[in-house]
């Protein structure tokens, strides 16, 4: 009983894993609000290395249409002003000399059908991740009964394997509903 133990925890480990991840990937989807979120992931060139830009800058919010982005060097605001050009993100960079300021425009209704595909996406793909912690997990406790684990102990580490698998799938859910309501909220 011990090893399957050891598997729940693992499994259970790994899918709270692939939620964090999920939140992450969530918070990077605009939802008409600035969010300092929505630049996780731009690289700028800091002197040859490629360093995130939270590394290089303060990123605030003065409000809920502006991210303003003051680089701790202020030779640095070319290369952080070309980054966020190259991002792709939508947004186009304003530089006063010591601040860069992105004007957040609201979302037409289209675009906002557009992020809720988007946050399926990533929901589904979440969901896939795991629903393959639990073939895993079932896996290796199936594996077990070679090693003399009786079959009845083996269909309860399933049990709970599936249990465990349709609590996170539901959290998936409400995070998934939250940002829907989050992104079609005008």
């Amino acid at each position: 009983m011990e090893e399957i133990e050891i598997y729940l925890e693992s499994a259970a480990e790994t899918m709270d894993g692939a939620i964090k991840h999920l939140i992450i990937e969530l918070g990077k989807i605009r939802a008409g609000r600035a969010s300092p979120q929505m630049l996780e992931g731009i690289q700028i060139d800091y002197y040859g290395s490629m360093s995130p830009l939270q590394n290089v800058a303060s990123v605030n919010t003065p409000d809920t249409r502006t991210l303003a982005i003051r680089p701790f060097e202020k030779r640095m605001i070319g290369e952080i002003e070309k980054a966020i050009r190259n991002s792709n993100i939508g947004l186009s960079p304003n530089n006063d000399g010591e601040t860069i300021r992105l004007s957040v425009p609201p979302l037409t209704e289209e675009r906002r059908q557009d992020l809720v595909k988007r946050a399926k996406q990533e929901v589904e793909t979440a969901k896939v991740n795991i629903r393959n912690v639990r073939q895993d997990a079932n896996n290796s406790i199936r594996k077990l009964t070679k090693e003399g684990v009786s079959e009845d102990m083996v269909k309860i580490g399933e049990e709970r394997v599936q249990k465990l698998t349709d609590e996170h799938t539901n959290r998936v859910d409400k995070i998934f509903d939250a940002k829907e309501k989050d992104i079609m909220e005008v």
